[in-house]
């Protein structure tokens, strides 16, 4: 599958896992690479020391190219920059902040830049900072999230329409059909977070991945708005979040509910009663924990048997 994405990042399929905090470390990552796709070690959950061994340890496992996710939030992101260059790792996927503060630099060592928005507006921006490619993603995704509510289906032709960059379409995503859905729209590639949560080679705990696999259609909520927008699982936290929102709670009172690492003892540790629990609307599609190579064959073979039935009666008029 030859297109603008697959030949920008030297990949055979047009599919990208996304650099998900304390799910996507060298395990998950260099598997999907080695599958096709393109593995992304999420490093916004780890400490300097730790990025540069699990980058090293991604090399170690494939000879593909992958991707570090690099949050601009992140207090020591200059350090994480320095490990990225030191590696030669060949594309690296920046969030959550501006992209003119380290699209040159790092393009002038020769990587690859691609920026996550959730709005045309910011698309736009993205382009006009120089990136390589940007990364739409939609309502329903999990993690962080947009604060305008748009849904994929509705971002990615706008977006599509704005820009003229390679368009990555995220949020929603994780089948076959919602990869053909997503570039019939306009993107150039899909990038799937949540399916591979419910894989051996993912980082986060046992506990967490059950319960996507159990979870439901209505079973996740976008809540946190004042703080970053985050969907998550509903368990007895998120109860508590409502129940402070029925009490009129302000933002500095959501930031003293939220402390420190919840996610990390949510999705990391397994804490499935005070933990965050980030995951996208997909999770209701999601049934059974298999290895991410199956995935990615999965979802090639039920992208290409979609297109070979739109020849059939179904789609004739």
């Amino acid at each position: 599958m030859k297109n603008r994405i697959t030949q920008l990042f030297n990949i055979q399929y047009p599919i990208i896992q996304a650099g998900m905090i304390w799910c996507s470390g060298w395990e998950l990552a260099s598997a999907v690479s080695n599958a096709g796709g393109l593995g992304i070690i999420g490093s916004g959950s780890m400490y300097p020391h730790i990025l540069d061994e699990q980058i090293a340890k991604c090399k170690a496992a494939t000879n593909k190219p992958f991707a570090v996710n690099l949050p601009m939030l992140y207090p020591d992101i200059d350090k994480h920059i320095e490990t990225i260059i030191k590696h030669q790792v060949p594309i690296v996927f920046t969030s959550a902040g501006n992209p003119k503060t380290w699209t040159k630099h790092l393009q002038s060592h020769g990587i690859v830049v691609v920026h996550v928005v959730s709005s045309v507006k910011f698309a736009l921006k993205a382009q006009e900072a120089g990136v390589d490619a940007v990364v739409a993603e939609g309502f329903e995704a999990g993690g962080h999230n947009g604060r305008d509510e748009t849904t994929t289906f509705c971002l990615i032709p706008m977006v599509a329409e704005a820009i003229s960059i390679p368009l990555i379409a995220a949020g929603g995503i994780g089948t076959g059909k919602g990869m053909l859905a997503a570039m019939t729209l306009g993107a150039d590639a899909v990038q799937i977070g949540s399916r591979f949560v419910a894989t051996p080679e993912a980082s986060c705990h046992i506990n967490f991945k059950n319960e996507v696999i159990s979870s439901k259609e209505g079973d996740t909520l976008l809540t946190l708005k004042e703080l970053t927008p985050v969907r998550l699982l509903r368990n007895p936290f998120l109860e508590q979040v409502q129940e402070a929102y029925k009490k009129g709670t302000n933002a500095e009172e959501l930031e003293n509910l939220l402390g420190r690492g919840r996610a990390k003892r949510g999705m990391f540790e397994g804490d499935l009663i005070e933990g965050e629990l980030e995951i996208g609307q997909v999770a209701g599609l999601i049934h059974e924990i298999k290895p991410a190579a199956e995935i990615v064959a999965e979802i090639i073979a039920e992208y290409k048997e979609t297109i070979a039935l739109q020849t059939s009666d179904k789609f004739t008029f």
